[in-house]
């Protein structure tokens, strides 16, 4: 009988502290040895030349999220989970969005049915509050945050989304009082429809004038009242998805006050520009999302935030819609007029590999920084580390073994979601995780799937301290 039921020997193993080499042997689902010359597995992987990393958590997704009258997104958890198990994730986190007068835990109830069964990625939840009622408040938020719910994210920006900063100052309330994790989509609403009005009296409705409609400023200014808001509340917060260097200065500024304040960026801001959004015959719509790419000044900053530690979290905020469909971006109105297109990307298969590609082979960052960008500070930020987010003795066995040396150029042919389009399309990525495994099941085996639907399960997380 086998002391062990995986052993994976030869490789260079990365924490977000250390790189080092080990083998790793794996029982029950679990890491439960980690030394040199293990011997005595069911089964052995020889990781020679290759790194050997925690699986990938990417904790900024939507998945079969409702996203308005007639438009349908792209990505439902059986595509979604399996486009980030190729990508090397092995944990996701997508938002429950709570439609207003729909209870959260009815909510939630809709979002475990749609993800049961249909995972090939753990996942677990956070919640979306744009209905914070006394009832929400009072005795939604705490009962729900009690039950391994304890991230919830609020919103700035989107009519029907948005809240005013008296409801924000009373959800970041609870969430102090009840020790949750809050997230900001920090956006000024009243300064984009003041623009987007602006625009189409002027006939100006292409989807360049999407990002012209969002500028920086509207980001600045509402990065910095979230921070205020914050500080008033004494709560920690997480400003998702920062596309430029004034927000980054917002968020330097208020650590230096003492704000707990972390900051996540996303590939868009560094790989694309809002000339992306300038193509001919309405080829724009493909990079419509919400903050919009920025400039290539703007692109330098944000890789100046990932090499100094101005950002924690790399997530790819992955919003798939179609764009040739009429429930996508090119649907009828969408085809007319760019507020009425979708907003949001496709992204999570190629968040890690052009991190890696651009940020590590090229020698922004260590091996070290890109483990804590891309999984061990999403599982400390949002409850479920130490038994996710890193190889140690104890934690579940998430691992993703990249080959430094394969090279792709990527292409939507190619990738698993439900989108029909990359917007990184024919960029060249060097390093790509050819195995990976998930709770000890090997998942991906040199490039082909092993793993099947399902064998992702949900995962509770807990509180901050």
């Amino acid at each position: 009988m086998s002391t062990y039921d995986l052993i994976i020997r030869n490789g260079t193993i990365a924490t977000a502290s250390d790189v080092f080499k080990c083998d790793i042997a794996v029982r029950d689902g679990k890491i439960v040895q980690m030394g040199e010359k293990l011997s005595g597995a069911g089964r052995e992987i020889d990781a020679s030349g290759k790194y050997v990393l925690p699986g990938g958590i990417d904790s900024h997704v939507h998945i079969s999220q409702p996203s308005g009258a007639g438009i349908v997104m792209a990505d439902d958890f059986e595509t979604g989970s399996l486009s980030a198990l190729f990508g090397g994730n092995t944990t996701l986190m997508p938002f429950c969005l709570q439609e207003r007068g729909v209870p959260l835990r009815e909510t939630l109830k809709h979002y475990h049915a749609k993800a049961e069964g249909q995972c090939y990625t753990d996942v677990s939840f956070h919640l979306i509050v744009c209905d914070p009622t006394d009832a929400v408040l009072g005795q939604d938020i705490p009962a729900l945050v009690a039950d391994g719910y304890t991230s919830l994210k609020v919103f700035m920006t989107y009519e029907d989304l948005r809240l005013d900063d008296a409801a924000i100052l009373k959800t970041l309330d609870v969430a102090r009082q009840s020790k949750a994790t809050v997230m900001v989509h920090c956006e000024n609403e009243d300064a984009i429809r003041f623009l987007v009005e602006k625009h189409e009296l002027s006939g100006n409705v292409k989807p360049l004038a999407h990002a012209q409609t969002r500028p920086v400023a509207v980001e600045r200014e509402a990065t910095h009242r979230a921070l205020s808001l914050a500080e008033i509340v004494d709560v920690p917060i997480v400003i998702v998805h920062i596309s430029n260097g004034q927000a980054m200065d917002e968020l330097s500024r208020a650590r230096s006050r003492g704000v707990k304040v972390l900051g996540e960026t996303c590939p868009q801001y560094l790989m694309l520009t809002a000339d992306d959004l300038d193509g001919m015959d309405w080829e724009g719509a493909k990079f419509v999302c919400s903050p919009p790419p920025r400039t290539e000044a703007e692109q330098k900053e944000c890789w100046t935030g990932i090499e100094t530690g101005i950002f924690d979290l790399f997530s790819s905020d992955h919003c798939p819609f179609r764009f040739d469909d009429p429930q996508g971006k090119l649907n009828p109105k969408g085809k007319t007029n760019f507020r009425h297109i979708p907003n949001g990307i496709p992204g999570v298969e190629v968040r890690q590999p052009i991190l890696f590609s651009e940020g590590f082979l090229k020698g922004r960052i260590d091996l070290p920084r890109f483990v804590a960008l891309t999984s061990t500070n999403h599982a400390k930020t949002y409850g479920l580390y130490p038994r996710k987010g890193t190889l140690s003795i104890g934690a579940d066995a998430d691992i993703a073994i990249w080959d430094p040396e394969e090279k792709h150029t990527i292409r939507h042919a190619d990738l698993h979601d439900g989108s029909d389009y990359s917007p990184y399309e024919g960029i060249e990525i060097t390093g790509w995780p050819t195995t990976v495994i998930l709770g000890g099941k090997v998942m991906v085996d040199d490039g082909k799937l092993t793993g099947k639907k399902g064998d992702g399960q949900y995962r509770p997380a807990t509180t901050h301290a």
